[in-house]
């Protein structure tokens, strides 16, 4: 049995065949809206209907043999009621055409439907996320500039510490030239002062060379004569 079937099958317990088409898209939707939102849709004496988690899994490719990884997803699961088991099951005998197979709901539980229900549940739970979401970002819009505040200053103080570090060792460094210059001038100075004592005593020290080499030279032409 396919949709049209189904139509055709309840057309003339609804009144007509486009009632009929409008119950089962609207009984559809609404299953499908519930479902997806995650809500479960359980109708009794006939199943429920919900939203599973499929987390990530190896699986063959039936064609290839090939090992295949599967993503992580959900899928929708329909679980048959008891009441519909046992009449597949022949456990209980299945009712006249006339009869309505699925337990019809007590009176005064249909006041608002419980599809209905379903689907308002969902639309509340999305607007609750919106409101959430909305909430976050305006937290997120007011916090933004405060925290551009605080990197400009923390960005601000860091230049400050650079700056003052720059300047402490500049001045270290105009200490360090300053000292070398003081020094390579008293060494300068020292220089020239232990250049002209330097240049006197060379003098002195040849003097005595001299007279030795003098005396030498007299002392050999004596001893020369008085061989002759």
């Amino acid at each position: 049995m396919n949709k049209a079937q189904l139509v055709e099958a309840i057309a003339d317990k609804v009144g007509g065949r486009q009632q009929a088409a409008d119950a089962v898209d609207a009984v559809l939707d609404a299953i499908v809206r519930a479902v997806v939102a995650g809500d479960r849709v359980s109708v009794t004496g006939f199943g429920s209907f919900e939203k599973v988690e499929r987390p990530a899994r190896y699986a063959r490719n039936p064609q290839t043999g090939e090992r295949v990884r599967v993503k992580k997803t959900s899928v929708p699961r329909f679980r048959a009621g008891q009441g519909f088991k046992d009449l597949v099951s022949g456990t209980k005998k299945l009712p006249k055409g006339g009869e309505v197979s699925v337990k019809k709901a007590p009176k005064g539980s249909l006041s608002g439907g419980s599809a209905s229900a379903t689907v308002k549940k969902a639309a509340a739970k999305k607007a609750t996320t919106a409101k959430k979401a909305a909430a976050k970002t305006a937290v997120a819009k007011k916090a933004t500039p405060a925290a551009k505040k605080t990197v400009a200053k923390k960005a601000t103080a860091t230049a400050k510490k650079t700056t003052a570090v720059a300047k402490k060792a500049s001045t270290a460094a105009k200490k360090t030239t300053a000292v070398k210059a003081t020094t390579a001038k008293k060494a300068t100075a020292t220089a020239k002062k232990t250049a002209p004592a330097a240049k006197k005593a060379t003098p002195a020290t040849k003097a005595p060379a001299t007279k030795k080499a003098t005396a030498r030279k007299t002392t050999a032409k004596k001893t020369t004569a008085r061989k002759k």
